[in-house]
């Protein structure tokens, strides 16, 4: 019987076997003939250009940034330190009395030339009367001066009347007649006392902070009364010196006013030359007042711009006090914006 050698089939090394390979174990599939290997985890490469994109997209917003701040603040200056603004016409009596009628209410508005207070006119009247009678008098006494001077100069024609009392007559008629001069003032007076009985408003408006009541006694030169002028309201917007460079006298404006949301248009009427310097002032010994400050922090000053109203929107009322957010030249709104 022919000898038979079973030698054994010499078996790769582990790393050498190939993975496409078929599996022997049990419960292991099988991984199919000519599969493609896994893609490898991504490389670092990769990750660097992402920085790099992620640099270049950061700096590119900063410049943008920092390029719509420098438009905001220098080319388009605006502020929220902004007041509307209105004169206030104090009332005040110029003739003492009781107060006989007062038509108007607090906050009503009135019309320039109507009523608001009218005093006890009866003092003033009899003061009338009284001016009158001595201006008659006063003329009654000068028409008969007059006549007896006319006869003297008539007789010193003939030398029947001496010179000098020619010129006491004429004297006398020069006396009666600024009598009667200084009557008719006093007769004007009377009747400018009396028309002043009778206040009414010097312009249209408000009356605000009414406190005085009908029977109350007004004294000459004491208010009893103020109006908001409603024809006079402008916005104060205080701007920083650094800020001053682009507003200029003319410039659209809209105002934001706090509370309201349409936007109210006006334009830069003028820009303010002065404000308090406080170093300027002298103590009691006459020397400078300078205050200390620190080298590396320096506030910017602010200046008054006063900003005259174009347009008010139906539904916003303007009342002086009121703060405001003013944006000037290219920050301007346009005149729908905000409505």
């Amino acid at each position: 019987m022919p000898e038979i050698h079973n030698k054994a089939t010499p078996r790769a090394p582990a790393d050498e076997r190939s993975e496409d390979a078929p599996s022997d174990l049990p419960g292991k599939p099988r991984r199919p003939t000519g599969a493609k290997k896994s893609p490898r985890p991504v490389s670092g490469r990769i990750w660097r250009v992402v920085a790099v994109l992620i640099t270049v997209s950061s700096a590119a917003l900063a410049i943008g940034l920092g390029r719509s701040t420098w438009r905001a603040y220098i080319e388009a200056p605006w502020t929220r330190d902004a007041t509307v603004r209105a004169y206030v016409v104090d009332i005040a009596p110029e003739v003492s009395g009781r107060i006989v009628a007062l038509p108007v209410g607090d906050n009503g508005f009135v019309h320039k030339g109507a009523a608001l207070v009218e005093i006890d006119p009866t003092d003033y009247n009899i003061d009338l009367t009284r001016a009158g009678a001595v201006l008659q008098q006063a003329q009654a006494e000068a028409q008969d001066i007059e006549r007896q001077t006319q006869r003297r100069e008539d007789l010193a024609k003939v030398d029947a009347v001496a010179l000098e009392q020619l010129q006491l007559y004429q004297s006398n008629a020069l006396v009666a007649h600024a009598k009667v001069v200084q009557a008719a003032a006093d007769l004007h007076r009377a009747q400018v006392n009396l028309s002043r009985t009778r206040i009414v408003s010097p312009v249209n408006g408000w009356v605000t902070n009414l406190l005085t009541q009908r029977g109350d006694f007004a004294n000459a030169g004491q208010s009893e009364l103020s109006i908001v002028d409603s024809d006079s309201f402008w916005v104060d917007a205080y701007f920083e010196e650094s800020q001053l460079v682009s507003v200029h006298e003319g410039d659209p404006v809209s105002i934001d006013l706090i509370g309201y949301h349409p936007t109210v248009l006006g334009h830069v009427e003028s820009i303010s030359r002065g404000i308090n310097v406080g170093n300027a002032q002298a103590n009691p010994q006459g020397l400078a007042t300078v205050n200390p400050i620190f080298t590396w922090v320096r506030l910017a000053q602010r200046i008054p711009v006063r900003i005259h109203v174009d347009r008010i929107p139906p539904g916003v009322r303007l009342v002086a006090g009121l703060t405001a957010t003013v944006h000037v030249g290219a920050s301007a709104k346009s005149p729908g914006a905000g409505q």
